[in-house]
């Protein structure tokens, strides 16, 4: 019994031993243990939040987590400091002007990633959405805690802050379903066949491969141009990002159609006329 009391009392004064002022071995072994045990618990929760989403949407939940974790182990660290008789007042006092002056310096940082934290959890953007922005179409690649990555159509990636899809207005071409409808303008002579023109942009969209066959293709006769019968072809592709690609061949389809069909796309024209002066307005020019 002396020899079990004797080990305690070792093992205690080994605890109690200074490493740095009132930090001491059984200071650092209690934090330890509270790292490992907040690593598992929140491995736990995150595996029990998770375990019935897609694959997709467990990696939009990491950034999430891995916020969540720096928050926990910072709070084991005060709270193991605090319980092993450390005065933090000073540190805390100490650091609060400290933190002000961050705060300033990364209020942009910071605003990103709230911002990336509500569009993970209200679902707003997801991986493969098209979006709008700046007069950019891009496609969305990855999202993460601070920006989210998107794939222009000329190959470029963009990183864009999260604070921007909260503070500007993005246009999301998949936010209700991945079908998206697009126009392609065309304007014909005055004194053309308005249903011959009709009939030959729906079999310029009907011969085109990627436009869909429902909903079906419509023609709109939109308006009575300065130089031409304005119509509007509607059609409804799958592939929003890849529709300039579309849209390009079906006008090569129109313009063989319409000169099969002796039909002439117009471009403005405009008279001038020249009056000869007469010979009192000569003599005053002269002088």
């Amino acid at each position: 019994m002396e020899i079990i009391k004797s080990i305690f009392v070792s093992f205690r004064d080994f605890l109690e031993l200074s490493i740095y002022k009132d930090v001491t071995i059984g200071t650092i072994l209690m934090m330890i243990v509270g790292f490992v045990l907040a690593y598992y618990l929140m491995r736990a929760i995150r595996f029990w939040v998770t375990r019935n989403m897609e694959s997709e949407d467990q990696l939009k939940f990491k950034g999430i987590f891995n916020f969540v974790n720096y928050l926990v182990y910072i709070l084991v660290i005060i709270s193991v400091l605090n319980s092993s008789g450390i005065d933090l007042t000073v540190l805390l006092t100490a650091s609060a002007a400290l933190f002000v002056g961050l705060g300033f310096a990364l209020q942009h940082l910071f605003q990103d990633i709230i911002s990336g934290i509500l569009i993970l959890l209200d679902q707003s953007l997801h991986a493969g959405d098209i979006i709008e922005i700046e007069g950019r179409v891009a496609r969305v690649i990855d999202i993460k805690l601070r920006t989210t990555r998107a794939l222009t159509r000329d190959d470029k990636v963009i990183i864009i802050p999260n604070h921007k899809f909260l503070s500007d207005s993005i246009i999301n071409y998949t936010q209700n379903r991945r079908i998206t409808r697009e126009a392609v303008t065309v304007g014909v002579a005055y004194g053309s066949d308005t249903q011959l023109v009709k009939k030959l942009l729906l079999q310029a969209a009907a011969e085109q491969p990627g436009v869909l066959k429902e909903p079906r293709p419509s023609v709109i006769f939109d308006d009575f141009g300065d130089s031409a019968l304005i119509f509007i072809l509607h059609i409804f592709v799958r592939d929003s990002f890849g529709d300039p690609g579309i849209k390009s061949d079906i006008r090569y389809k129109i313009d063989h159609k319409f000169r099969e069909h002796k039909i002439t796309i117009p471009f403005p024209q405009r008279d001038v006329h020249f009056y000869p002066a007469t010979a009192a307005q000569s003599k005053e020019g002269i002088k």
